[in-house]
């Protein structure tokens, strides 16, 4: 069985400031607040909040220079999608899986890079798919059980 990645357990707003952190690599509350101000308009304070909590969730570590501090990301960007997108799967029947991915895939633009490595990737999985996917639902959760 896989390994479980570690739960992110980072809100919508906390998602937002680490975007910023693995853009930049490291920054400080004033540029995020810059950054995001478009998009967010919040205030300095309501950045720092959410700055500490990603030091305390140990998504982002902190140095000290003078009277600012500096916060760099100690996951990487790749990994916490990884962990996201499981998260998001986890949630949903294993039978509805490929229609999340079909909608994921519809609804998304894509590069012409991007096309040829799903082709590649949906060829390789070709090698291991099954003829039906198992429910992995706890009985009530979905109504697999009722369709014979």
């Amino acid at each position: 069985m896989p390994e479980k990645k570690k739960s992110l357990n980072i809100t919508d707003a906390e998602w937002e400031v680490m975007r910023v952190a693995w853009a930049t690599k490291e920054t400080t509350s004033k540029e995020v607040t810059e950054i995001l101000n478009e998009k967010k308009e919040w205030k300095s304070t309501t950045v720092k909040t959410l700055l500490s909590r990603l030091v305390d969730k140990e998504m982002l570590g902190t140095m000290r220079n003078g009277n600012k501090f500096t916060y760099f990301p100690l996951i990487e960007e790749r990994k916490s999608i990884e962990s996201l997108s499981e998260e998001m799967l986890e949630k949903v029947c294993s039978k509805k899986v490929g229609r999340v991915v079909t909608s994921i895939i519809k609804d998304s633009q894509l590069s012409f890079d991007d096309i040829d490595q799903l082709e590649t990737l949906l060829k390789e999985k070709r090698k291991t798919a099954v003829k039906v996917v198992p429910c992995n639902c706890t009985p009530g959760q979905c109504q697999c059980h009722l369709v014979r």
